[in-house]
């Protein structure tokens, strides 16, 4: 099963059986669970830049922030996700989240 938040989220078993068996081995996550986890943390690497972006935009607002402290944040936030996209300007983000 596939949904747009979480591209990961089919129950059939993963490639990812080592780590897995690593999370079984060193947590108290059973296996079911485990496998879960590892698919959380694929789906949210797997956003893009785009996606990330639109994402924050509305947890920041659901805050409370207003848009400019908001876009400053999430260009901030950006250059340290797992493959940091292109340096975005404060007009790009608004594009992404406005059109």
């Amino acid at each position: 099963m596939l949904d747009r938040r979480n591209r990961h989220t089919d129950a059939s078993p993963t490639t990812h059986d080592d780590l897995v068996d690593h999370l079984v081995r060193s947590s108290p996550l059973g296996r079911g669970e485990a496998a879960r986890v590892v698919l959380d943390v694929l789906a949210y690497f797997d956003e893009s830049a785009e996606e990330f972006v639109r994402r924050r935009h509305r947890e920041l607002q659901s805050a409370g922030l207003t848009n400019p402290d908001i876009f400053e944040r999430i260009g901030a936030e950006l250059p340290h996700r797992a493959v940091a996209p292109p340096e975005l300007s404060l007009r790009q983000l608004r594009r992404i989240v406005y059109g």
